[in-house]
């Protein structure tokens, strides 16, 4: 009846609330401050490589500079929510439970909404843990020029006028990280700032040589630096692919392949990835 007072909910008042948010982030924030991986970027490639570390018990924390995680995947292109993907990878489709269909030879179409969603909830499962609305200032050095953790900051603080606002960043540190944030390739430019390393940046588009060349060149780019996606373009010069994901995918698994090896050569052996999608 309208009026008539119920209690639905459990009573719990604005201080609980308030005090749950908080012991909860900072317990967790605290635990990941030192992580096996931290991967820059949770689009596509990034959630691929974090869901299957985690699944091998890695420690993984992805750093996203948005509210929200999914990168280019929640839409295709010209702003129309279907995305297209090449065999192989249409297995990872499958694994994901995204359901697709063949359209020509080779060439499979999704929603992207429902992919974008599967796979952040196949990461989120997995145990991947996520800091978003965090963009990365610059990168940790170790033993040399070992890069060994991000240097991190609330992305809202980068929209203040500097005369009003003076906010230090704060770091976290691993024993890998790795760069999936896409053609801004924003982890190695902070190396290339410094003339560590040289980013020619995208060559024109060409889908059929861009995604084998993508999948090809990801690997270790400097020591304890790993590149993924589309930051694998920047680094290496190669060409851009459009709103094609397979690559993507693909990249992430070797990516996590190309880590594991890096533990393995830090810890000892860890598991090998059963890659059903034909990166042996």
């Amino acid at each position: 009846m309208v009026g008539q007072e119920s209690n639905v909910f459990s009573q719990v008042t604005e201080k609980e609330v308030t005090r749950a948010i908080v012991r909860e982030f900072a317990a967790q924030f605290d635990d990941y401050a030192d992580s096996d991986v931290l991967i820059a970027g949770g689009g596509p490639s990034g959630l691929m490589c974090g869901k299957v570390l985690a699944e091998k018990g890695v420690k993984v924390l992805i750093v996203e500079r948005n509210n929200y995680l999914g990168g280019g995947f929640w839409i295709g292109g010209y702003l129309m929510n279907k995305l297209t993907v090449r065999e192989p990878a249409d297995r990872v489709l499958d694994e994901l439970g995204i359901p697709h269909t063949e359209v020509s030879n080779g060439l499979h179409v999704a929603d992207s909404p429902h992919a974008c969603s599967k796979l952040i909830a196949a990461a989120c499962d997995a145990g991947v843990k996520f800091v978003n609305m965090t963009s990365v200032d610059d990168v940790v050095f170790r033993d040399g020029q070992r890069v060994g953790g991000l240097v991190i900051n609330w992305t809202p603080v980068r929209t203040l006028p500097r005369e009003i606002t003076c906010v230090d960043p704060v770091a976290l540190e691993s024993k890998v990280v790795v760069d999936a944030t896409g053609h801004d390739a924003v982890v190695a430019r902070h190396l290339a700032d410094r003339g560590i390393l040289e980013l020619p940046g995208c060559a024109p588009m060409w889908v059929e040589r861009s995604e084998d060349d993508v999948v090809n060149y990801t690997r270790e780019v400097h020591p304890g630096l790993v590149a993924i996606g589309m930051s694998v373009s920047t680094i290496f010069g190669l060409p851009r692919m459009g709103p094609t994901f397979g690559a993507m995918l693909l990249s992430g698994i070797k990516g996590a392949e190309v880590v594991l090896s890096l533990l393995e050569h830090k810890e000892g052996p860890h598991a090998k990835i059963g890659v059903s999608a034909g990166l042996s």
